[in-house]
């Protein structure tokens, strides 16, 4: 009776001492009112929990069906500090005015978070410091050792993409792993996204973001080369629907340009594609510019100064573009190449690649 009652006892406090959901203690210099915490749902913030703060110290209380990307911030502030809560005590220390680098501790999911984002930072502070070196060399005319520099840039900056993507494959059961894919998911192909999704551990294939990606691959799969362009309408600038199919339709080459008046790498990029539209259009190429602005006044502007003289159409609804998520579009510029049938044969191809690439096709 007596191992019996031991026994009893010690599962009791045993199940009395399991945390059945997450606490997370903040302690921010500087910080009053009340601490927020909240989570990212598309273009909103969501608030997923209050606490006011008393005697320097906010207690946040609940639980979370799986470890997640969460944020906190002092209510009235814009800063947010990035946060992987699960089902365990947490504590936040740190000072107010720089809520973004307060130290967290007791998630071992935000730890395998913070060992990638100190690697990440690092190399990000290297090519940063080589950007602001090569600003200056150009600035003081040698071109040369500017390029060179930015050539270091590029190097370095597509090396966090690495590290993040080696992430991915190896720790394929990390709650961790979902964020980084989403951060590297863009420019990547159907193949490629699906390969990385089907590696992953089976509890990670309905986290919010997962499941986002995979719609993104069905969607990716439906525009992929050799395909037939899906079919949409949008309105040119009087008002007047234009189908795509109509464009394409009357001409041997159509480039579909998904871009907009405050992209800057799209209106550096509008000169080449100016050169080759004047190059070709005689030889039955076009473009049909598909923006993604949301304000008209600044998107006819951009049409005029850049002498875009092709057709232009949007719904001027931002990322909100429906053609633009009708072709899985998640970074502008976006281009793809179609025939007269609608077929795609080939995606974003810039620079001297573009005018190589049209030449070849009008030439077959």
């Amino acid at each position: 009776m007596k191992k019996f009652l031991i026994l009893i006892f010690g599962v009791a406090l045993f199940a009395c001492s399991q945390q059945k959901g997450y606490k997370i203690e903040v302690k921010l210099d500087g910080a009053d009112g009340q601490i927020l915490l909240e989570e990212r749902g598309g273009s909103q913030w969501i608030a997923v929990d209050t606490a006011d703060i008393v005697d320097g110290v906010a207690v946040l209380e609940g639980e979370v069906a799986t470890p997640g990307l969460y944020y906190i911030s002092v209510a009235g502030q814009r800063a947010k500090a990035l946060i992987f809560v699960e089902n365990t005590k947490m504590t936040m220390t740190g000072k107010a005015d720089s809520i973004n680098v307060a130290s967290i501790t007791g998630s071992k999911t935000h730890d395998e978070y913070m060992e990638i984002d100190k690697k990440i930072q690092a190399i990000s502070e290297e090519y940063m410091g080589l950007y602001q070196e090569a600003r200056t060399a150009g600035a003081s005319g040698d071109t040369a050792t500017a390029n060179a520099l930015m050539v270091k840039v590029e190097e370095l900056y597509e090396s966090t993409n690495t590290l993040q993507e080696d992430f991915v494959k190896e720790k394929t059961a990390s709650y961790v792993t979902p964020y980084l894919l989403s951060r590297i998911q863009y420019g990547k192909e159907a193949d490629e996204l699906e390969t990385l999704v089907n590696a992953l551990d089976p509890k990670l294939q309905e986290v919010a973001s997962i499941v986002e990606i995979k719609e993104k691959i069905t969607k990716l799969k439906k525009v992929a080369v050799g395909e037939i362009a899906p079919d949409f309408a949008q309105n040119d600038a009087d008002g007047n629907p234009i189908k795509f199919s109509d464009v394409y339709s009357q001409n041997e080459l159509t480039l579909v340009d998904f871009w907009a008046s405050w992209c800057s790498p799209c209106r550096a990029e509008n000169p080449n594609v100016v050169a080759v539209y004047n190059q070709y259009k005689d030889q039955g190429f076009t473009v049909f510019g598909v923006s993604l602005d949301r304000d008209k006044t600044a998107w006819l502007k951009a049409i005029e100064d850049d002498q875009l003289t092709w057709t232009h159409v949007s719904d001027l609804a931002y990322w909100d573009n429906a053609a633009a998520k009708l072709y899985a579009v998640s970074g502008i510029p976006h281009s793809i190449l179609v025939d007269k049938t609608g077929k795609i044969l080939a995606k974003n191809k810039r620079g001297a690649e573009l005018g190589e690439v049209v030449a070849e096709f009008l030439n077959k």
